[in-house]
């Protein structure tokens, strides 16, 4: 996937989850952060991020955050990006063989499902998950508690028992990580249920990116330690 009119600014400060103040070269600005998880590891004054304009001349913020310089590592916090980028590696056959009929945004129980696709007939439910958390190389999820995330785990193992494809995708918004794990310390009930569902049968997964200003593009598996 890939962004359009992309500029370089420095984080000032976030007043709240939905907008940020930065400085350009331009002078300051107030943006849209495409993320609303807390990222304050991530956010932090003076670091570099960049920004995307938008065509929409209705909108109140010109520009969207979608990525921040963390030391020498480059992390997408689009949050809707690992979704993008999913769809695209699936249509182009690198996540399963013989997939077909790619939909998104599928109910399945109580849930709503990033994607659903088909494989021999069979009915496949896939959730996507963007992964920006990162200590000393390792990435983890969640960043905050989220019942959401124990709620969609918990219905991918009743499509797994009715006999349906089920897989969980973490997108890792960065490059050159060594391992993926369960943020336990943060929220332990989405640990315990993310053990569950690979035990159940579910297809957890991760991957990383290659990531530039204005692209991100999964790249390459990544081992899970749960």
């Amino acid at each position: 996937m890939n962004y359009s009119n992309v500029c370089p600014a420095r984080f000032v400060r976030r007043p709240n989850r939905f907008v940020a103040e930065v400085e350009t070269e331009e002078g300051p600005l107030t943006v849209h952060v495409k993320n609303t998880g807390r990222c304050r590891e991530l956010l932090v004054p003076g670091a570099r991020v960049w920004l995307t304009r938008s065509d929409n001349p209705l909108r109140k913020t010109a520009y969207d955050l979608i990525a921040v310089e963390k030391g020498a590592r480059l992390i997408n916090m689009d949050a809707n990006a690992p979704n993008a980028a999913f769809g695209e590696f699936a249509a182009a056959g690198r996540f399963l063989p013989g997939m077909e009929h790619l939909r998104r945004e599928v109910t399945y129980g109580a849930s709503r499902f990033d994607f659903a696709f088909t494989v021999d007939g069979v009915p496949h439910y896939a959730e996507v998950k963007g992964v920006t958390l990162e200590d000393s190389g390792r990435v983890y999820f969640p960043d905050a508690p989220t019942l959401r995330g124990v709620k969609h785990l918990h219905e991918l193992m009743g499509a797994k028992q009715a006999g349906l494809g089920a897989h969980l995708i973490f997108v890792i918004q960065m490059e050159n990580v060594t391992a993926f794990s369960p943020n336990d310390s943060t929220h332990p009930a989405f640990g315990e249920a993310l053990r569950q569902a690979v035990q159940a049968g579910v297809d957890v997964r991760a991957y990383c990116c290659a990531v530039t200003p204005d692209s991100m593009v999964i790249d390459a598996p990544v081992p899970l330690r749960l």
